[in-house]
């Protein structure tokens, strides 16, 4: 009786631990985090939320960006889904991120494995590998297309090898493979730093214990290391699609969209149309993607979702 009414009589302010229930505590808040955290807040919501609100309603609209403008309902939404140039836009987005992501996440992988090993200057090397991340990507997609316009063409004709000889870049088969290299080459440092710490959390012991039972390298590698940092892989995965479906300066500062729209990229579409009096029109085709790039977050929430990676 007397431990059904300790139950009974106690305070409904608790916080039920197991058997044990413990007192909650309401700590106060002190001025200084909304100090900090006001101004951060009136500036989001000033640059991106309220532009975005605005632009949400005028893809309603048949605005060309000033003037007069009148509704027309889903007039602009249906339209994009028809629309051969917004089609192929997406169709090259979403193909050029399915396939970088696999490139920067097997190459940032195997670079991962290699500077974690007993190596020497390995420290020096991880420096030197992370440069790429650092460097703007307007400026590293001129570099490459001074090499791909010219380096290489040159280093083709002397060679004598023939599909060296001209510009990758002024193929509307090919351009996409130098888009393809050019942004691994930046993407990869950020990918291979979440490795090399997926790799460091992993206990010695685990491997010491593979090796006396007689497990080589490639099965220690894919029975051990790869199922102890598949959360690092899965976000690194989720992470570079939804960052690679943005594709922007690499695109401009490489091909500008082209082969005539071979390269452009949903982001370029998106941008162009704003300069070009599809305002409206563009509003309603980057609402789309904004939706798509929602189902993609919470999809990365999902998966990620319980996994200990960080």
């Amino acid at each position: 009786m007397a431990t059904t009414t300790a139950a009974v009589t106690a305070p409904k302010t608790g916080r039920r631990t197991g058997a044990a229930t413990m007192p909650r505590t309401d700590r106060k808040v002190e001025g200084t985090y909304y100090l900090l955290l006001f101004p951060a807040l009136i500036l989001f919501t000033l640059a991106i939320t309220v532009p975005a609100i605005i632009g949400i309603f005028f893809s309603f609209t048949n605005s060309i960006g000033f003037g007069d403008w009148e509704f027309v309902g889903l007039i602009n939404y249906i339209a994009v889904f028809t629309d051969p140039a917004i089609l192929q836009s997406y169709f090259f987005t979403f193909g050029f991120a399915a396939v970088t992501v696999v490139v920067v996440n097997v190459l940032a992988f195997l670079l991962a494995v290699g500077l974690v090993s007993r190596i020497r200057l390995k420290t020096p090397l991880r420096a030197i590998f992370v440069i790429p991340m650092v460097i703007s990507g307007i400026i590293i997609a001129y570099v490459f297309n001074f090499l791909f316009s010219n380096s290489v063409p040159a280093l083709g004709q002397a060679w004598g090898i023939p599909w060296m000889s001209e510009s990758i870049l002024a193929n509307p088969d090919l351009a996409w493979i130098a888009i393809v290299i050019v942004t691994a080459w930046q993407a990869i440092p950020g990918t291979l730093l979440i490795y090399i710490a997926g790799l460091l959390s992993i206990p010695g012991d685990v491997y010491e214990a593979a090796d006396i039972d007689g497990a080589g390298k490639v099965a220690q590698l894919l029975r051990i290391t790869l199922p102890l940092v598949a959360g690092y892989v899965v976000i690194n995965v989720i992470l570079g699609f939804k960052n690679f479906l943005n594709a922007y300066e690499i695109i401009v500062g490489l091909t500008n969209g082209g082969p005539g729209t071979a390269t452009r990229s949903i982001a370029m579409t998106i941008f162009t149309g704003f300069s070009g009096g599809d305002y409206a029109y563009q509003m309603a085709n980057a609402t789309i993607f904004f939706l798509i790039v929602i189902v993609l977050s919470i999809l990365q929430l999902r998966l990620t979702r319980g996994r200990n990676v960080f």
